[in-house]
């Protein structure tokens, strides 16, 4: 009987459970593939929503809890948790000894694990490279390119991209992106079939979503961290101006995300506040059914390029953080203003939904990596072809 291959994949963060989780689910049910799921960083601490237990009412089951996270919220802080990343999952590495090693997109836990599994001489794969963003996760998400010897990219772009920059052809495959295939789903079951404000921990005003809702997902921007909070407070008080209902996600764990939280807690405690909850986080399919519903989703996350682009809903992004990256017609970019963040809201409203577009993959993406990853040769010598 062949033996299974062991594939661990490693989570550090919320949106990186989202954009994995169906590559997750296919690997579990790939009879030729063992998965050792490992959870890390901002993903095992309560303060950033949790995503281990999130992962396990899921129906997963994690090998191990890693506690990489420096608490900080500063330059500092970051590099030291890269660090420590990569002493505590080394130790976890070779105690498996896996036949390869996923690591997901972008973010500054991302290299811990592939800095990891290159020294270890384990075949690293690689989901999401090949993009082109703002912020230090351009340099991040090209590092662990060099570093990873199998990727999986979501646009015909990035595929192109990453073989101008050396990476041999027959290693670089077109999988599409994960997360558009819980959007697929939507299809068929896209109503707002729970209440987000019971439902979930949320605090805020004492809003109604009955009658359309705006969703609002601001992250710091690490090479603009100082002007974090003036950041955040433009976009507030653009979103009080316009008096919709608001549902706001705490952001992500970033150089200034303290300064982003201090800005969103001296809100919050404002009794002017009308028209705004805050929530930290969702289960994700609960998550696109809360973002299809909205007339409308503000800010900076990869959420409005990928997954709104094949869901049609309008998105406002703000400031440098997505520059570069493909988008569709639904998006309108602007600078920090408040003035231009109303606008474009509006006008938007205006319009409505938009058509729906394949940039980042049509739905199969998860079933695709697993079987791959079941089939193809896992090796950590590469064949650079300049």
């Amino acid at each position: 009987m062949k033996t299974k291959r062991k594939i661990l994949a490693v989570v550090t963060a919320r949106p990186s459970y989202s954009r994995i989780k169906t590559a997750l689910k296919a690997i579990n049910n790939n009879e030729q593939l063992e998965l050792y799921l490992v959870t890390a960083a901002s993903a095992v601490l309560n303060k950033y929503g949790d995503t281990s237990k999130v992962i396990r009412n899921d129906g997963f089951e994690i090998y191990e809890e890693i506690f990489s996270l420096v608490e900080g919220s500063n330059l500092e802080c970051q590099a030291k948790s890269t660090g420590l990343g990569i002493i505590e999952l080394s130790t976890v590495m070779k105690r498996i000894k896996p036949d390869a090693v996923i690591t997901i997109a972008d973010r500054f836990e991302t290299i811990s694990t592939a800095i990891a599994a290159s020294y270890m001489n384990i075949p690293l794969v690689h989901i999401q490279g090949g993009e082109v963003t703002g912020n230090i996760d351009e340099k991040v998400r090209h590092a662990v390119t060099k570093l990873s010897d199998i990727h999986f990219v979501a646009t015909k772009k990035a595929q192109e991209r990453l073989i101008r920059m050396g990476e041999s052809p027959e290693r670089v495959y077109k999988t599409g992106c994960p997360s558009i295939d819980i959007a697929e789903l939507l299809k068929h079951d896209s109503d707002l079939d729970f209440d987000p404000l019971l439902k979930y921990n949320t605090v805020g005003a004492d809003i109604k979503l009955d009658k359309g809702y705006l969703v609002v997902m601001q992250h710091p921007v690490t090479t603009e961290f100082n002007e974090a909070r003036s950041h955040i407070e433009i976009t507030l008080n653009a979103i009080k101006k316009l008096e919709i209902p608001t549902l706001w996600f705490w952001p992500n764990v970033d150089a200034g995300s303290d300064r982003t939280s201090k800005g969103l807690r001296a809100f919050r405690e404002n009794k002017k506040n009308k028209n705004i909850r805050f929530v930290k986080n969702m289960e994700p399919l609960d998550f696109l059914k809360v973002i299809k519903n909205s007339l409308c989703l503000i800010g900076n996350s990869s959420v409005g390029i990928r997954e709104c682009s094949y869901l049609g809903i309008p998105v406002v992004n703000i400031g440098s953080r997505q520059n570069g990256r493909t988008r569709g017609t639904n998006v309108i970019d602007i600078d920090y203003s408040e003035d231009e963040i109303i606008s474009s809201v509006n006008k938007h409203l205006n319009h409505g939904i938009y058509k729906s577009e394949y940039i980042y993959g049509n739905g199969s993406s998860g079933k695709m990596i697993a079987t791959l990853l079941s089939e193809i040769n896992l090796t950590f010598t590469k064949k650079l072809t300049y």
